[in-house]
């Protein structure tokens, strides 16, 4: 009985701190989308927001400006151009870690997870010397571009797919490829029928996270952004360093609301405990 009550209380114990880290992190996100829908005016010289709201109204969502709207496409553009390529160029490398006898496959592997243990700032700094590099030798103006951004988005993405996809291959039952395979299947029709529908889910969760790591983004945009070209992030940074729009709020708790959308898409296509079981796996 008294290791009954024993195990019982420390679940009890165990929920309730997950229940507490939970509120910690989710807590500052329901304070913005909360504030978002103040009615009343800042307090001057205390904080840059009412929470608890004074009244409700939408005063703030029809006060966001244009180029808040720019910024947040050009950040939508920006990632999913990185998540799309990361997938393109993080499947094969993935299946070549996994499968093949390449020498120094250790090296590479560890090429592969350089971007994600480089600070972003040093990538930021060096993917704008390599454009002005670039410029000083052909005359083509690479930086301030959408491309550029792309591109310094794109190699932070890319290893966040090799993990995923990697994975996922590790685990991969062979025999079916060659079950395929034996009953007449061109290696192209095997790995279109057989080996991508298995690896979808890494191929998912890979370009989720990757779309995430670049939408969320301001080391690297802080670099290689251009006025035409600024993402979401850097503008909200630019403004919170010399005065509080509360339209930031509006705009903040749009992206919440649609993050919240396409996680629920996720769950209804995919489930989100397929993809937690292949990101987690990596």
């Amino acid at each position: 009985m008294r290791h009954s009550r024993t195990r019982s209380g420390r679940k009890y114990l165990a929920g309730a701190v997950v229940c507490a880290v939970y509120i910690f992190l989710l807590a500052p996100v329901f304070v913005v989308v909360f504030a978002s829908f103040d009615g009343g005016d800042p307090v001057a010289g205390r904080a840059f927001l009412n929470f608890p709201p004074q009244e409700l109204s939408l005063q703030w969502y029809f006060s966001i400006q244009a180029r808040l709207f720019h910024s947040l496409w050009i950040s939508t553009a920006v990632a999913i151009c990185a998540a799309a390529g990361g997938i393109v160029i993080g499947v094969p490398i993935a299946l070549g870690l996994v499968r093949g006898t390449l020498p120094g496959k250790s090296v590479l592997e560890a090429l592969c997870r350089a971007p994600l243990q480089i600070p972003f700032i040093v990538i930021g700094v060096a993917f704008l010397q390599t454009y002005y590099l670039v410029t000083s030798l052909t005359g083509i103006r690479i930086n301030g571009t959408f491309m550029a951004l792309a591109l310094g988005h794109l190699f932070i993405a890319t290893p966040y797919v090799i993990g995923s996809v990697g994975a996922v291959l590790v685990r991969f039952d062979t025999s079916l490829e060659e079950a395929a395979l034996s009953l007449g299947a061109s290696r192209w029709t095997t790995f279109r029928r057989v080996t991508v529908p298995i690896i979808m889910p890494g191929i998912y969760t890979g370009g989720l996270y990757a779309f995430m790591v670049s939408f969320g983004d301001v080391p690297i945009s802080l670099f290689l952004a251009s006025p035409k070209y600024t993402t979401l992030p850097l503008e909200i940074f630019h403004s919170m360093e010399f005065d509080f729009d509360p339209a930031i709020l509006a705009i903040s708790a749009l992206v919440v609301m649609a993050s919240v959308v396409i996680l629920w898409i996720v769950q209804r296509v995919v489930g989100l405990d397929v993809l937690l079981r292949s990101g987690g796996s990596g």
